[in-house]
């Protein structure tokens, strides 16, 4: 059996209508599953000309942060063998300082992945091949100067994601996290906007180059698969070597 063969699966990649969960979602779809992703935007035409392709794909409105429109989800989608949790808030120019943009950040990165597993957690025992991947950082094991809640989110991800993975275990449902270096995607485009700073962050990556949302795509379908299916609670760390 091709233990990357998703055909019949139903998986969900929330924040999957743009970079690394929109790459991971068309990786799932074309393994053969049934996937179903989730945006801010009122239609999937919306995304038109961004780096999303949502060709395939089942379309959802989500707000991470309304957990009224979280639960309606997961009543709307009858069964599900795959979570992934991509999407992600960053603020810049120090405006996570003020504490209710900390808590505001927080509420998307770290509370919303917490509802979604919740909401999702009878579909996912009930698959029997229960797995979620959740979406850090390398921000998920330092700090960052100018985004304490970014960082602080994605670092509670490592800890929740180890949490989950016991308490969900004897159901069924593995729980791992993927924490990519510096990709190339809507939310660094200010990163990228200043060559100066690329090339010093290219100068530290052993690979020699920064990441692209493609490149997570594998680590993300490693994790979901039957390949996996004695890892739970861990975390892999997807960066081209930056952190070593």
């Amino acid at each position: 059996m091709d233990q990357f063969d998703f055909a019949g699966a139903a998986v969900l990649v929330a924040g999957g209508s743009t970079g690394i969960g929109n790459a991971a979602a068309q990786a799932f779809r074309q393994a053969g599953a049934r996937v179903h992703v989730t945006g801010t935007r009122p239609a999937a035409a919306d995304y038109a000309g961004t780096d999303g392709d949502l060709d395939g794909l089942d379309y959802h409105r989500l707000d991470f942060g309304d957990a009224l429109a979280v639960r309606a989800l997961a009543e709307a989608i009858p069964r599900l063998d795959v979570l992934v949790v991509a999407g992600a808030r960053v603020e810049y120019r120090r405006r996570e300082f003020d504490p209710e943009v900390f808590a505001g950040v927080v509420d998307t990165n770290l509370v919303g992945p917490m509802r979604l597993v919740m909401a999702f957690r009878r579909h996912l025992a009930a698959s029997g091949r229960g797995a979620v991947v959740l979406v850090g950082s390398v921000a998920s094991f330092r700090g960052v100067i100018a985004q304490p809640a970014y960082s602080a989110s994605k670092g509670g991800l490592v800890t929740l994601t180890r949490s989950l993975a016991m308490a969900l275990g004897p159901e069924g449902i593995r729980v791992n996290l993927v924490a990519p270096g510096l990709v190339r995607t809507k939310m660094t485009e200010v990163t990228f906007a200043v060559p100066e700073r690329v090339a010093r962050a290219r100068a530290a990556i052993p690979l020699g180059r920064t990441g692209e949302p493609r490149d997570l795509a594998g680590p993300i379908l490693f994790l979901a698969s039957a390949a996996a299916a004695y890892v739970t609670g861990t975390h892999l760390v997807v960066d081209g070597g930056m952190s070593a």
